[in-house]
């Protein structure tokens, strides 16, 4: 009677999709190579409950992330920039 098993097995393996979906901010921080200075700020934050404490972690992210964006700031304009040389 194969036929009454329950479909419980189903249910369990799209919950487990679900729990898989990563966060776009998640995402984000993770392309950005700032995902450690991130966790450092989490794991502050988790400690102390006042990003006060934690000014040291939220600048490190910080810079982490404006050398991050200048970077890529300055692959967009040198691929916009050979693009423009190729027309």
């Amino acid at each position: 009677m194969s036929a009454s098993v329950p479909q419980g097995h189903n249910w369990a393996r799209r919950v487990k999709k679900e729990e898989e979906e990563e966060d776009p901010l998640d995402q984000l921080i993770s392309r950005s190579g700032c995902a450690a200075a991130h966790l450092a700020v989490q794991e502050c934050m988790a400690e102390h409950q006042d990003w006060r404490q934690c000014q040291p972690q939220v600048q490190a992210f910080r810079d982490c992330m404006s050398e991050q964006q200048a970077k890529r700031r300055e692959e967009l304009q040198r691929r916009k920039e050979q693009a423009s040389a190729h027309h």
